[in-house]
């Protein structure tokens, strides 16, 4: 059962998606990093300087003791954060439509197959087999 286990890890498919899902991470960071530190001030100067991730709810305020400290946290439903998230997804989902649109044009274009030789229409067969029959 080893033996499986070692053979299935070390297969270009599972190294491959390895490889992919560490990159994947790598990027996500980049692309986070690019649309909060880039995109949303942009996105918020354009909307009057509102902070999306600022916007929320508050449902149960926190209760804070006497000496400063948070007894408990405020309770709020944050949907600023999640109109960030929408404007994230959309962000990275414009870029990769752009990067799979360019490579898709540095692709070399299939040929066609060549067209199968066409055979003879059916006028022209009824019209053999009727000459056929003539003689």
């Amino acid at each position: 059962m080893l033996k499986e286990f070692k053979d299935f890890i070390m297969t270009g498919n599972v190294i491959d998606l390895a490889v992919a899902v560490l990159l994947a991470g790598a990027a996500g960071l980049v692309v986070s990093g690019f649309v909060n530190d880039i995109m949303m001030p942009v996105v918020g100067y354009f909307t009057g300087g509102v902070d999306f991730s600022d916007m929320q709810i508050v449902l149960s305020e926190a209760i804070v003791a006497a000496d400063g400290t948070v007894e408990k946290p405020a309770s709020a439903i944050r949907y600023g954060a999640w109109i960030n998230s929408i404007i994230n997804l959309i962000i990275v989902g414009f870029v990769l439509f752009i990067i799979v649109k360019a490579y898709n044009k540095t692709k070399k274009p299939k040929e066609e197959a060549p067209a199968a030789p066409k055979g003879p229409s059916q006028e022209e067969l009824l019209t053999q087999i009727r000459d056929l029959l003539k003689k």
